[in-house]
């Protein structure tokens, strides 16, 4: 098939995604059938499973297969993870984290960030907020690095809030003391 054609059915549904989905779908249908290994096709077919069906097991073989076939498609990757930490697949995350943090030119600060989730879903807490640190680090422009403060600052409360028990808690610890003493 020409690749002026094929680029041309990817670029239509790249252009229709997300906000009309029926020429997205279509567009890539006919980018898939003249090329059912075309990397961007299937990556766009699998965040088209993911983001608008929820249907993670069919974005996860469309991610793998256009990985499979693009091994270095940089923007795949935090895609890629973020559906299979969505679908709790924490192990498998972390394996493609630790590949894709040696691929040329990656985002590493988006997969740092990725990491950081794996650790906060684990309520690892402190090993997240230094993961978010080093995201951080590689982050280069202004929202990210407030998102990485956020995403800190969300992670230290949570910390503070698996490490002091309530004060409700605390009194009633000192109620059944005093109960054990005058029995």
């Amino acid at each position: 098939m020409d690749t002026n054609l094929l680029n041309n059915y990817v670029l239509k549904a790249i252009d229709a995604y997300p906000y009309e989905l029926e020429e997205t779908v279509e567009n890539l249908n006919y980018a898939l059938s003249y090329e059912s290994n075309n990397a961007y096709a299937l990556y766009l077919m699998a965040r088209l499973q993911a983001e608008q069906f929820g249907d993670y097991e069919k974005a996860k073989h469309y991610y793998a297969e256009a990985l499979a076939n693009k091994m270095d498609f940089q923007r795949a990757y935090p895609k890629y993870i973020q559906v299979l930490l969505d679908n709790e697949d924490l192990d498998e995350a972390k394996k493609l984290i630790d590949f894709a943090l040696t691929i040329k030119g990656i985002d590493k600060s988006a997969i740092w960030e990725k990491q950081a989730q794996i650790f906060e879903i684990k309520q690892e807490y402190k090993t997240a907020i230094k993961t978010l640190k080093k995201a951080k680090l590689f982050g280069f422009n202004n929202d990210f690095i407030s998102y990485i403060d956020a995403e800190i600052s969300r992670n230290k409360n949570k910390m503070k809030s698996k490490q002091k028990p309530s004060k409700s808690k605390a009194k009633k610890k000192k109620c059944r003391k005093k109960k054990k003493k005058t029995n």
